[in-house]
């Protein structure tokens, strides 16, 4: 993690939808730890394991939950790099008889699949 100080502009980079939630004193949201992309210094931050050994294999979501308290603002996407790379990986390995591995790169792009 980073830390941004000073005045002027900071330029972030993320995957997906950004949101914006405002935390209220005590309130609490859990999310994918690959999911918060920045989020003011009022903020508490902690890492929780997921819970169960169940749910970490078959929830799709990972080990860990990112735990972040209120009060302060936070920026989080929608697209971890995980599930990035799962949607580019998917269409590129997928072929339909001709061409090469990177034609299913091209299909990605134009939208087919």
């Amino acid at each position: 993690m980073q830390k941004l100080e000073g005045d002027g502009l900071a330029f972030m980079h993320a995957r997906g939808t950004i949101y914006k939630r405002e935390l209220q004193p005590g309130k609490r949201l859990r999310i994918d730890t690959g999911c918060l992309v920045a989020m003011t210094k009022d903020i508490h931050y902690d890492i929780e394991f997921v819970g169960n050994v169940k749910t970490a294999l078959f929830g799709g979501e990972g080990l860990f939950f990112t735990t972040l308290e209120g009060p302060g603002t936070v920026w989080i996407q929608s697209l971890t790099l995980s599930r990035l790379t799962g949607r580019i990986e998917s269409p590129a390995v997928q072929t339909s008889g001709e061409g090469s591995v990177l034609s299913g790169i091209g299909r990605l792009l134009d939208g087919k699949k």
